[in-house]
C-alpha cells in the first residue's frame, strides 16, 4: 500500500427517471433547493455532502447510487485499488471545473467512485 490517504466519502450520485420528481423529494428530505439544478445534472450541498441526481443514470449508465470517495490524487489511489483486486469500471477524467473521477468495482461487484478536486 503506498498510505495515500481518502478524505471520506463526501459525494453520493443518484440515478434517477424522473428528474423533477426526485428534485422535490431531495429538495424536501434536505430543505435546501438545490445548488445546480439543470435537465442534466440536480445538486445539492448539505452538511458538507453533496447530493446528486443523474437523469437515466447519466453518460456512465448509473444503475445504483455510487458514493464517492475524495481522494487527493486520484491516479495514485486507482492504482493502489487495482493493485489490490478492483477493476476499473469508469476510466479517470475530468467532469469540468478540475474535477477527476473514476469508478472500480471491488471483487464483489460493487461499484466505488473516486474523486479528486485539483
Amino acid at each position: 500500500m503506498t498510505g495515500s490517504s481518502t478524505q471520506g466519502i463526501k459525494t453520493v450520485l443518484h440515478p434517477v427517471s424522473d428528474l423533477a420528481k426526485a428534485k422535490a423529494v431531495y429538495a424536501a428530505l434536505l430543505g435546501i433547493p438545490p445548488q445546480t439544478d439543470s435537465s442534466y445534472y440536480v445538486g445539492f450541498e448539505a452538511e458538507g455532502q453533496h447530493i446528486g441526481l443523474v437523469p437515466g443514470g447519466g453518460p456512465q449508465g448509473m444503475t445504483s447510487p455510487v458514493a464517492y470517495w475524495h481522494v487527493p490524487d486520484l491516479e495514485a489511489k486507482l492504482a493502489e485499488v487495482i493493485a489490490a483486486g478492483a477493476t476499473v469500471k469508469e476510466a479517470a477524467h475530468e467532469v469540468g471545473g478540475g474535477r477527476l473521477v473514476a469508478t472500480v468495482t471491488d471483487p464483489d461487484g460493487n461499484v466505488l467512485g473516486l474523486l479528486q478536486d485539483r
